[in-house]
């Protein structure tokens, strides 16, 4: 069987999830009454203090909804470079919300107060409203890097002294969480709107949170509608988020230590350039132009390693609760023979 490296997105439902998910109650949620839905936006408000959430069916979508509903067209939107938002949402700032887009360099996904300050727009009439920053932690292209907190909260401050609103695409908030050593509560503090996704390292079949205040939860669910993101008896797969909520956290440190065991034995091969630093359950590393990323792909293919080119001298590991002890270490000894 392959090792499934492309993404975790990959992840399958665990017994104990499937179970969950056969035995849920479920009532229409597009008319509020599916229970299961209900007790899973209730559970991950409280868990980071926020006042209500909203289930759909991804962190493309919640993220999307977040972004209209703190903004206007014709607004702007402040980001990394490399954020999600911009680089894999198929442009929907530009076709949900109407909005422009500052970008950001930042470093590996993760901006600073000062960037974000530079970047706001004056209160000139040729120019776009800033309204809103996003920030994505971990960043997916920054391969698996977390925000230092203090760094968020000198942002937020910024924000609030500019009547700015700040997002956080969460997609991999849970992987964050569990390298640092925080708590959900703390960026419940912070954030005005946060997307936690439950089908990445979590592993669930489907969906995303969007969590905030209940009048902004309250427009988001119109919002929503709007993009057809309303669900019936989604209780079915809002009880696989709760079973790994409960059950599936503590097994992320796992993922992490697999990542930083695979990138030890590629920082020793001639064809490796750079392994960028591994905090996470994501692992990016820099292919020699003798080895194009596109090759190794290939080469691995051959040896029942999925993998992702996410350039052309670039190739981006993701590990989740897929990819067991065993899976690592025969991908570590399958790196290890390759030639130097």
């Amino acid at each position: 069987m392959a090792i499934e490296l492309r993404s975790d997105t990959f992840t399958q439902p665990t017994p104990g999830m499937l179970q969950a998910m056969m035995a849920a109650p479920v009532g229409d949620d597009v008319f509020g009454e599916d229970p299961t839905v209900n007790e899973l936006e209730n559970l991950l408000a409280r868990q980071f203090g926020m006042e209500a959430g909203l289930f759909c069916p991804s962190g493309t979508m919640t993220n999307q909804i977040g972004i209209k509903m703190h903004t206007q067209p014709g607004d702007d939107v402040i980001c990394d470079q490399l954020s999600h938002v911009y680089q894999y949402e198929g442009g929907g700032i530009a076709v949900n919300s109407a909005c422009s887009v500052t970008l950001l360099q930042g470093n590996r996904g993760r901006i600073t107060a000062p960037q974000v300050a530079a970047a706001i727009q004056p209160d000139d009439v040729h120019k776009p409203h800033s309204s809103l920053v996003v920030l994505e932690n971990t960043s997916n292209r920054g391969g698996g890097a977390c925000y230092n907190f203090a760094y968020i909260e000198a942002i937020k401050e910024l924000c609030v002294a500019n009547g700015l609103k700040l997002h956080l695409d969460g997609a991999r908030l849970w992987n964050a969480l569990v390298a640092k050593q925080e708590t959900p509560a703390q960026y419940g503090r912070v954030f005005d709107s946060i997307s936690v996704c439950l089908s990445k390292g979590m592993g669930t079949p489907v969906g995303s949170v969007l969590l905030g205040t209940a009048a902004d939860i309250k427009k988001a669910r119109r919002i929503r509608k709007v993009l057809g993101g309303g669900m019936r008896q989604a209780g079915y797969l809002a009880a696989a988020g709760i079973y790994a909520v409960n059950n599936h956290l503590p097994l992320l440190a796992k993922d992490h230590a697999h990542a930083a065991a695979v990138a030890q034995v590629l920082q020793s091969k001639s064809w490796v350039k750079e392994v960028l630093p591994v905090e996470t359950n994501i692992l990016i590393f820099n292919t020699t132009d003798a080895m194009p990323a596109a090759k190794l792909v290939l080469q691995l293919q051959e040896l029942d390693v999925r993998c992702l080119a996410i350039s052309s001298q670039s190739i981006r590991f993701v590990f989740h609760l897929g990819v067991s002890d065993a899976d690592t270490d025969t991908l570590c000894d399958i790196l290890q023979q390759m030639p130097a």
